[in-house]
């Protein structure tokens, strides 16, 4: 089991993890051995809370296949080792912030000083622009 919070944990079950070729610096050994880990975590048939499930795959993004597997590609380090584990740290960051509930808006008016602040300020600027105003384009005002 891997911790997410006090009460969430993933099953390593979840979790496949394929090791590929990583692209860029290392020399040969790039092109021999596979240090690259792709993490697939199946989010629709995970034993997350439903709500969760849900805002996890908002926060995924185009990470997110249609069939709702959760895909993370860790290539950062020379290591399968420690790109296996970058791997999982950031499936847990993704989950942690999907566990967290975000406050729902309450909408606000402005008051009636605001209201009149906003109105006198325009009222100042529409002054400011007619004193600029040359007499002849000005008309009758």
């Amino acid at each position: 089991m891997i911790p997410v919070t006090s009460d969430i944990a993933i099953d390593a079950n979840e979790i496949q993890l394929d090791f590929v070729r990583a692209s860029g610096p290392g020399g040969q050994n790039v092109n021999k051995v596979a240090t690259a880990v792709q993490l697939r975590f199946d989010v629709t048939h995970s034993s997350l809370p439903p709500d969760v499930r849900g805002r996890l795959v908002r926060l995924a993004g185009s990470r997110m296949t249609l069939d709702g597997i959760l895909i993370i590609k860790a290539a950062r380090f020379r290591t399968q080792e420690r790109n296996r584990q970058d791997a999982v740290d950031r499936l847990v960051q993704l989950v942690r912030r999907a566990v967290w509930k975000p406050a729902p808006r309450v909408k606000t008016r402005p008051s009636r000083a605001a209201k009149e602040r906003y109105k006198a300020a325009k009222r100042r600027r529409s002054q400011v622009k007619k004193l600029r105003r040359s007499p002849i384009e000005g008309g009758n005002d």
